[in-house]
């Protein structure tokens, strides 16, 4: 009996091979028709004998595209139509745009198969990709996927590449992206004015420079990359010196999994992780023994590796090189840059070269960044491969905008019963970081098709994110707090919505009191939040100064546990400072000049590493932080510092002074460095697992979430975990966003969408009443 079927699916399902599948398993079983694209997702029109439509059915539910990702089947019976055929049709409008589009995918085996096939005519072609893989999102300017609507609307296929486009067998089957040396883009090499000095051997003369010590800049999927040799120490400090980046790591690209093995331990899952399509960074403990030199990350016991994931990379790296840095094309705090002439103007006092091609870049993304912990990924930063693909939610919101934060900027959409956090955007100090983060809303805005009814926003007055929401008019404007927006955003990517004993650790967070936030114990859910336990104020003196000097925190510690017997402690840490500079520093404490109160662990950790002469100095964000955990001594257990719970008005008041003293008498008595930090790290873990354990008995809630930039620290991260699950606790940590200001946007959204639906179910049931 024939039957006839209109389908419409929403998903992953353009970009990804969906249609080129629909069509073949259609003629393998003998269904006329029609697939196409639509703002939605995908149309199909089905036409044939029952027993055929249902193999069909089964094979979209049971062989889809590795890529594709469906979220929504509907299907209606039409009155038959007497197709003749099966057919792909153009893309067509629908009534909203539903469809998800695809992050950027890494170079597939059968692409890098042929790469190297002397025998193929895209052999050593640059920018060869199929269905299964290439640029997505750095190149779409609108959906629905078709070529016009992407940057490689610039170049016309030639008939072979047209006959592959138009064959349906052909793996490159409506490849949007598909090109070859004749009608596709190039690559060319210029010098550091922009002028070409190389064009059919450009990545061989690239190739050889890098290997005489050059810098290079070169045009990748979102971005430029700066690469240079990972072996030579005269070239990476060159670049530290020119890229104004002293210490922070930088990123190294290895060939394969084989060669990174020789450097850094690499475990089964961190392996999964390098060679999967997003190809993130991942971070990998350094072998004490390697061959790299030893600026590519100073102080720290991680490389930041990554493999290739273009065709470019691999011509560069193949046979050429085992490893080179690779760090992103910008000066430190900038945007990377993505324009062939922006990238000249602004990196020729780095880069020597510049191997450039004539693709555009439409979207800007850095490389994300992933950690390993409890054999699952644990995201750092989320750009490139993952994103614009949305964290689903359990119910259906009203439309949001949420700004993010002031560092680690992101933004999030909510539309429906799915959450858009968008690619890492930076620091928003930057005017220019500024701009890209207004033009990647509108862009974000227009390809999911959401117009927000509601914007979310950070307390704190002077972020440009802040300032931003409030500006936009004629719209709902909810303030989010910073630290509730971090156990919203854990609670959210675990399905949870009953209340949680949220630990909300981070270096900066403005609070309800006006004061700086960061060593917090909230009892939260997406709506409300109640303060429960933090650590004692301690004065920060030169506000944002403290942070770059932790020194000066240290001082603070310090003089609020000893007063002025601070001078007569006998550690270097106080003979060495300035004693003019401090004595200035404690005339401002006590006056309470420039000197704002914070509650933040990441302070505290800051203070610690500066106090025992780790780091008085931090030349990029979290340094002293990471230093410290860096030299953890884990050779045998150690006891716990001594440490004071006070109990305010039903609050937990975490008092410093006895921690503060018990390191002191460690210095004085010639403990080690790594013994105190362990110690330290212990006792944290200790504190908030015997807080967890008070709240617990006095409001029966038996779940903690675990969020803010400090649990980065996979010591404090895997102990805290731990002992809490000891005790029975069900514990909540970040897989899918990162646990740093990167994922509060994802927080703010859902607490802005929670609280508009409680306010309108509210007003709703007063109007009945």
């Amino acid at each position: 009996m024939k039957k006839r079927l209109k389908i419409d699916i929403n998903g992953l399902v353009q970009g990804v091979g969906f249609r080129p599948f629909i069509y073949n398993i259609a003629v393998k079983n003998r269904l006329n028709g029609y697939v196409l694209n639509n703002t939605a997702g995908v149309e199909i029109d089905i036409e044939g004998e029952e027993k055929d439509i249902d193999y069909f059915l089964k094979s979209i539910e049971n062989e889809c595209p590795p890529l594709a990702v469906i979220t929504d089947v509907k299907a209606a019976e039409k009155s038959l139509n007497l197709f003749k055929e099966f057919r792909i049709e153009k893309s067509v409008a629908a009534a909203s745009r539903k469809t998800l589009t695809s992050p950027d995918v890494s170079i597939c085996n059968d692409c890098l198969r042929e790469l190297f096939d002397p025998d193929d005519r895209r052999y050593k072609y640059p920018f060869i990709t199929c269905t299964n893989c290439g640029p997505r999102l750095t190149i779409i300017s609108d959906i629905p996927y078709d070529r016009i609507n992407t940057t490689m609307s610039a170049f016309q296929m030639c008939s072979e590449c047209k006959a592959e486009y138009e064959n349906p067998v052909d793996r490159r089957f409506h490849a949007q992206t598909n090109a070859c040396f004749k009608c596709g883009p190039l690559v060319y090499l210029a010098d550091s004015t922009g002028n070409i000095i190389e064009n059919k051997k450009a990545i061989e003369k690239a190739v050889e420079l890098l290997k005489k010590g050059k810098i290079i800049a070169v045009k990748g999927l979102g971005g430029f990359h700066m690469l240079c040799d990972a072996q030579n120490d005269k070239t990476v400090l060159r670049l530290r010196k020119r890229k104004l980046r002293e210490e922070k790591p930088f990123a190294i690209l290895a060939d394969n999994p084989k060669l990174v093995s020789e450097f850094a331990f690499v475990s089964e899952e961190e392996e999964k992780l390098l060679l999967s399509h997003q190809r993130p960074i991942v971070l990998l403990r350094k072998k004490n023994k390697n061959k790299l030199s030893k600026f590519v990350a100073p102080k720290n016991n991680y490389f930041g590796v990554l493999l290739p994931y273009t065709p470019l990379h691999y011509l560069i790296m193949r046979n050429n090189f085992d490893v080179l840095v690779d760090t992103s094309g910008n000066l430190s705090d900038e945007p990377i840059a993505i324009d062939n002439n922006e990238a000249v103007k602004r990196l020729s006092g780095v880069a020597d070269y510049f191997l450039l091609h004539n693709r555009d870049i439409f979207v800007r993304a850095d490389d994300s960044v992933y950690m390993v912990f409890d054999k699952n990924p644990y995201p750092v930063r989320r750009a490139r491969g993952y994103v614009p693909y949305p964290i689903h939610l359990n119910k259906n919101y009203q439309s949001v905008l949420a700004c993010g934060g002031g560092l680690k900027s992101t933004f999030c959409l909510i539309k429906g019963e799915n959450a858009f956090l968008s690619q890492h955007i930076g620091d928003l100090d930057n005017l220019q970081t500024f701009k890209f983060y207004q033009k990647s809303i509108d862009h974000l805005k227009k390809i999911i098709d959401v117009k927000p009814e509601i914007i979310a926003y950070d307390l704190h007055p002077d972020y440009l994110s802040t300032k931003y929401a409030l500006e936009i008019k004629n719209i709902k404007k909810i303030a989010v707090q910073h630290h509730h927006a971090h156990i919203g955003s854990c609670m959210v990517e675990n399905g949870v919505s009953e209340k949680v004993i949220g630990l909300a650790f981070d270096g900066t967070g403005y609070g309800t009191d006006g004061n700086i936030w960061g060593g917090e114990v909230l009892l939260a859910d997406l709506i409300e939040f109640e303060r429960l336990a933090y650590f004692d104020y301690i004065p920060m003196p030169s506000g944002e100064k403290a942070i770059k000097e932790p020194w000066r925190m240290g001082l603070s510690y310090l003089h609020k546990v000893f007063g002025d017997e601070v001078w007569k402690i006998d550690i270097d840490f106080i003979k060495n400072i300035d004693k003019n500079i401090s004595k200035l520093l404690i005339r401002m404490i006590n006056e309470g000049l420039n000197s704002p109160l914070t509650s933040s662990l990441g302070r505290f950790f800051d203070g610690v590493s500066a106090i025992i002469g780790v780091r008085n100095t931090a030349n990029y964000e979290g340094q002293a932080a990471v230093e410290l955990e860096n030299i953890i001594d884990e050779n045998k257990e150690y006891n716990t510092y001594l440490y004071k719970i006070k109990n305010e008005n039903k609050r937990y008041i975490i008092m410093h002074d006895e921690i503060i003293k018990g390191i002191v008498e460690d210095l004085m008595n010639n403990v080690g460095k790594g013994i105190i930090s362990y110690k330290f790290h212990k006792t944290i873990v200790k504190i908030f697992s015997e807080v967890c354990e008070k709240i617990r008995n006095e409001r029966n809630i038996n779940v903690a979430a675990l969020s803010g930039g400090c649990f980065q620290n996979l010591f404090l991260l895997k102990n805290l975990k731990n002992i809490l699950t000891e005790k029975g606790f069900r514990v909540l940590h970040h897989t899918k966003v990162p646990t740093n200001d990167g994922g509060i946007s994802l927080g703010q959204a859902a607490v802005a969408a929670s609280t508009y639906f409680l306010l309108k179910k509210k007003v709703s049931k007063e109007n009945v009443l």
